[in-house]
């Protein structure tokens, strides 16, 4: 069996909070600096979800609003590829574009 491998390297400053985030994945033979990271894990025995959320000094508050709808656009694709609900997956997608627009990532139409 295959095994793949995403490390994540977090650097903290005098207040323990993350200056630097690094991370690298074997597979893509990629080594990367990042401000953000969210993980979310499923907890098989509890049936509930684990989360990692960690950003550095250096995100800026419009990139934060940009990363967040970003991910609840990548949620919405998610959720249809996993389970094939795609009319829950468009009402996601409507809801990111609504978020997007209020926090000016988008424009309104």
């Amino acid at each position: 069996m295959k095994q793949s491998e995403i490390k994540f390297t977090v650097t903290l400053d005098e207040k323990n909070m993350p200056a630097k985030i690094d991370w690298s994945a074997s597979d893509a033979h990629k080594e990367s600096t990042s401000k953000a990271v969210m993980i979310a894990l499923w907890d098989e025995n509890e049936k509930t979800t684990l989360r990692i959320d960690l950003w550095t000094r250096d995100m800026m508050v419009d990139e934060m609003k940009q990363f967040y709808h970003q991910n609840l656009v990548s949620m919405a694709d998610t959720l249809e590829r996993a389970t094939g609900e795609k009319d829950a997956a468009n009402a996601m997608r409507n809801f990111a574009r609504e978020f997007g627009e209020r926090m000016k990532v988008l424009k309104k139409n």
